[in-house]
């Protein structure tokens, strides 16, 4: 059976007139705000083992010598990476495709 989605559909639920379904609605421009404390607590505090400064001791080297910095996305690549050189600098096989 073929079936015409295009057609208005009708139900027992669609015999509610404007007047009653603005009855359902709460009145957004009310003053009343519901606030939650619990989605936005002011006084907390990490715990002390995350704070820990272990996580944070990194050693930064310099570009190595096989080593080059692409001008398009500044990422430190190999040299074998190189796809060519821009008048800017060198540029990776990546930003290049």
């Amino acid at each position: 059976m073929a079936t015409d989605y295009d057609a208005p559909r009708k139900s027992e639920d669609d015999s509610e007139s404007i007047e009653a379904l603005k009855e359902r609605v709460p009145d957004k421009m009310s003053g009343v705000v519901d606030v939650d404390d619990s989605d936005n607590p002011g006084g907390y505090e990490l715990p002390a083992e995350i704070l820990t400064d272990d996580d944070m001791n990194v050693v930064v080297l310099p570009p190595q010598a096989d080593e080059f910095t692409c001008v398009s996305c500044f990422l430190v690549k190999h040299r074998s990476q190189i796809d060519h050189e821009d008048k800017l600098g060198l540029i990776c096989i990546e930003c290049a495709s």
